[in-house]
């Protein structure tokens, strides 16, 4: 290469760099760094690595509070692509779940699409082949055409993607509400399998060794996408469409194949997806991981369209690309192996001494820069915001449940809950993904999916979950309840939760209440995750949720891993033999302060969040496992949205089998309406032989847990609560499976088959 060594770049102002998102002073910061003005690559190298996507400058002193450690953790909170958890046997998931909510807002399709893209990626670097696709999605009312636009797209762009990449999606939750309109929540998240063995690294070590570029053409697509992400959703976000970038997940499965093959052979150092802010965020990163330098050609970056300059090649987000770290010895076979599945493979540079990045373009050096400044947990901005509890809460803490009339009609509401798009089925949605690909899948249609793992007796329970109207209303409360109902969830299918990912989804960070809303669901996360023992593998934080109406929800999602040693103990959800008794697992105390019952028939988000009893909570789980362990149940399913009504009618309506249900019990002590859709936590309906009734009692008793004999499973197709309830449970099937598909107006499209 012939290069020069000078700055060849015009220089930029405080202007220019407000108008890319920093601060005033954060450009007298970068100033003082660099003992110079920055050229214009620069300012957008450090616009990018700086902003709140990739930085995470104003959450990361929060993270840290955070358990980020664990037995089985074979990699610390945010150390790599993705968490890594030791399952036994020689063998780690890796799992993460990230945003794509700006982009889905203004480009569904593509937004969606390029999410699951990325997720997979930061899987497959690890080593790991991917096994799994989940998703938590949000958005406004369905009575809206431009929801309806969005909520089509952003699921025909998950489904397309994971489908034609061939990973099942299997588990996912979808909300409906009205503050996600305009700024609608796309997370997904991968799970992976990977060896011990053949763990991979993001790092850049080794004076000399080569820096590869791998996979796609890089193209203006997605340039500043990570800057898009920061900041809110306005009129103006339509014209940052190129800030979306595009996917397509052929290639993507051609990169996956060629780059587990290099990790399988020894033949790379570091590799790293270029994800958000691209080649500037993995030359950085990965080289202030391995305490290096490193100096580009940019030259010799293979692209898709003519005359880009320094700072579109640095900034691109183009999918579908890794940087790949690899000893001189050994470019000819990476070459060789990614040239066999028709990728590009180019030596654009090389790791060096020092600490400082170097990229040229045409012969020129258009920036240097200490990559040590750059990026999280070193250089980059940590602040604190102020925080103020938020103004509603005197509002909605005021609400008394004893003014609500007492309703007339039970089997009603029942029925407007069943057809609530919150609790109604979303098979509209699970329909169009691709769910027993690979044939790993045992269950989806429960609390939890469960994955087999292949040559083992091991499986694999996996949920996403998050109640955001309770974290609205009390955000520590609901930062609890988040964690809990999700391990719950997995402890339902027989699994043992074992770590979480998340993905934290919030409003402006500046906003002193939203920033309140935010540290204290992180404190209820932290709370939950110590006492349940699921420490935190790493996860996202989208800040910026909010439209010129409002910030959506405060939203913390929880992806939750749990692991089953023996497959054959796997949990259905669903009632199984008619004969067998109903039980209750947990405390009632009818408790609809921000329930699916408030809302629908009351038209009202208010009161406070249920409480919780996170050692109660922890007690229960281990109740449930150790009942499952003695075999002692048929089957056990999460009391949650639409409270314990719901939760029956879900039970009787298996997947392969349906069942009616004989409930006796009755409580004396609270309303109807209450006793039947209050949303108290820690319940679990469970359902056993009648011959293991007085085991199950004795041992609740025994560990200081109640537990309630309901009813008896029935043949035939009747949900029966005696003086209260006489439901068909076809009527309820059609009114809970048809739903959504009524709203999208494709009713004739759906099968009850």
């Amino acid at each position: 290469m012939n290069l020069t060594t000078s700055l060849s770049e015009p220089i930029v102002n405080l202007n220019l760099a407000l108008e890319h998102g920093l601060s005033a002073e954060e450009y007298d910061r970068i100033l003082q760094i660099l003992g110079r003005v920055p050229t214009y690559t620069e300012l957008g190298i450090y616009s990018v690595m700086w902003s709140e996507h990739c930085s995470y400058k104003n959450s990361i002193a929060m993270l840290k509070t955070l358990p980020r450690s664990g037995a089985k953790l074979l990699v610390g909170a945010g150390a790599e692509n993705a968490g890594l958890v030791d399952i036994g046997d020689g063998l780690a998931v890796a799992f993460k779940i990230e945003s794509h909510n700006h982009p889905s807002a203004v480009e569904p399709y593509q937004g969606a699409a390029t999410g699951v893209g990325g997720i997979l990626r930061d899987i497959f670097t690890m080593g790991a082949r991917p096994i799994a696709a989940l998703n938590s999605l949000r958005f406004g009312k369905l009575d809206n055409d431009r929801v309806r636009y969005l909520f089509k797209n952003v699921v025909k762009g998950i489904g397309d993607y994971g489908n034609s990449f061939g990973v099942p999606t299997v588990a996912g939750e979808v909300y409906f509400e009205t503050c996600y309109t305009a700024n609608p929540l796309v997370n997904a998240m991968a799970v992976g399998i990977v060896e011990h063995g053949n763990v991979a690294k993001a790092v850049a070590k080794g004076e000399g060794n080569l820096v590869m570029i791998v996979g796609s053409s890089t193209g203006r697509d997605g340039i500043h996408g990570a800057t898009f992400a920061s900041e809110e959703i306005s009129e103006e976000s339509e014209a940052k469409r190129p800030s979306v970038q595009v996917g397509d997940p052929f290639t993507e499965k051609l990169l996956l194949e060629a780059t587990l093959e290099a990790i399988k052979a020894g033949l790379i150092v570091g590799i790293q997806d270029m994800g958000a802010a691209g080649l500037t965020c993995s030359t950085t990163e990965m080289s202030a991981k391995g305490k290096s330098g490193m100096t580009i050609d940019l030259d010799r970056v293979p692209l898709r369209e003519s005359e880009m300059s320094a700072y579109e090649i640095m900034l691109s987000e183009s999918q579908e690309r890794m940087l790949l770290v690899v000893k001189p010895e050994h470019e000819v076979e990476i070459l060789k192996i990614f040239g066999k599945w028709d990728l590009h493979a180019v030596t654009i540079g090389r790791v060096e001494k020092g600490n400082r990045v170097r990229v040229y373009h045409h012969g020129k050096l258009k920036a240097d820069v200490p990559a040590p400044s750059l990026v999280l947990g070193e250089g980059a901005p940590v602040y604190i915001r102020d925080t103020r509890e938020p103004e509603y809460l005197k509002s909605t803490r005021r609400f008394d449940p004893e003014t609500l009339p007492e309703p007339e009609d039970l089997k009603k509401i029942l029925f407007k809950l069943l057809g609530s798009p919150n609790i109604a089925s979303k098979r509209w949605v699970t329909r169009q993904y691709d769910s027993m690909v690979r044939t790993n899948t045992v269950d989806f249609s429960g609390d939890a999916a469960v994955i087999r793992i292949k040559g083992s007796r091991k499986a694999l329970a996996i949920k996403t979950d998050c109640n955001a109207r309770f974290v609205y209303l009390n955000p520590r409360k609901g930062g609890q309840i988040a964690v809990a109902e999700a391990a719950r969830n997995v402890v339902c299918t027989g699994a043992k939760p074992i770590a979480i990912t998340n993905c934290l989804n919030f409003g402006n960070p500046y906003d002193p209440e939203v920033y309140w809303q935010f540290k204290e669901a992180v404190i209820g996360i932290g709370e939950a995750c110590r006492i349940l023992d699921t420490p935190v593998t790493g996860g996202n934080v989208s800040f910026y949720n909010e439209s010129p109406e409002a910030a959506v929800y405060p939203t913390p999602v929880i992806g939750m891993l749990g692991l089953l040693e023996d497959i054959d103990q796997a949990l259905s959800y669903a009632f199984q033999d008619s004969g067998d008794d109903v039980l209750l697992i947990g405390r009632t105390g009818g408790h609809v302060g921000g329930s699916e019952y408030l809302h629908v028939e009351h038209g009202m988000v208010a009161g406070d969040a249920p409480d919780l009893d996170l050692t109660y909570e922890r007690s229960v789980q281990e109740l449930l496992l150790e009942l499952n362990k003695r075999g002692l149940l048929r089957s056990a399913h999460d009391c949650s949205e639409g409270g314990l009504a719901i939760t029956l009618v879900e039970s009787c309506l298996g997947p392969r089998i349906s069942r009616g249900v004989n409930i006796e019990a009755q409580s004396d002590s609270l309303r109807p309406d209450f006793w039947l859709f209050g949303e108290d936590q820690s319940r679990i309906i469970i359902s056993c032989a009648p011959t293991q009734t007085r085991e199950i009692l004795r041992i609740g008793r025994e560990r200081e847990i109640d537990i309630q004999t309901l009813g008896t499973v029935q043949e035939g197709s009747r949900l029966v609560i005696k003086g209260l309830l006489d439901v068909d449970l076809e009527e309820a099937r059609r009114a809970y499976e048809l739903a959504i598909p009524r709203l999208m107006g494709e009713i004739d499209e759906v099968s009850l088959t």
